[in-house]
């Protein structure tokens, strides 16, 4: 299996934010964002391990500035790191006032996508390799982000979590 890095994945998308898109306040509705979101996610997982994939979780979306009506939205897509059939993908989502040439950082967020197989079940992907010291760190972090969303998810319980008890526990 080929063995990839992060900037492989790497996936910049941009959309216009018109009045469909918006809420009576004029800003960018949060649904249609989480839409496009999962679409660049997808994209980044699928061009690591070309196959289709399926959203298995969204981390804490918080919303730090509203886009506005007629803004330019940027997403940036990168993946993290790849565990067994799963991939963490980090994304950033930008705000630009074209007209004032401003540009704001609206949000961040972890996505987890699944590959899959032919037949519609999990399959194994391609190993990452970080290589730039944020990478490595990104790549790091990653494993106590899966074992509190595994946690979270009820699919893990605390005491198997040793990346987080080591946040808390002194031995």
């Amino acid at each position: 299996m080929h063995i990839k890095r992060p900037q492989d994945t790497f996936v910049i998308m941009s959309e216009l934010v018109l009045p469909n898109d918006t809420n009576t306040l004029g800003n960018l509705m949060g649904g249609k964002l989480m839409h496009w979101m999962d679409i660049a996610a997808a994209i980044s997982s699928m061009k690591h391990c070309n196959c289709p994939v399926v959203t298995a979780s969204v981390d804490n979306v918080s919303f730090a500035q509203p886009i506005k009506l007629g803004n330019l939205l940027t997403i940036e897509a990168k993946l993290t790191r790849v565990f067994n059939t799963s991939m963490e993908v980090y994304l950033r989502v930008w705000g630009e006032d074209l007209s004032a040439q401003y540009k704001y950082l609206s949000n961040e967020a972890y996505m987890t996508f699944v590959a899959l197989d032919p037949n519609g079940r999990p399959r194994k992907v391609p190993d990452l390799v970080p290589e730039t010291d944020v990478e490595m760190k990104m790549h790091e972090s990653a494993l106590r982000r899966r074992q509190l969303r595994l946690i979270l998810g009820g699919k893990m319980k605390t005491e198997d979590a040793g990346e987080l008890r080591a946040l808390f526990v002194k031995e």
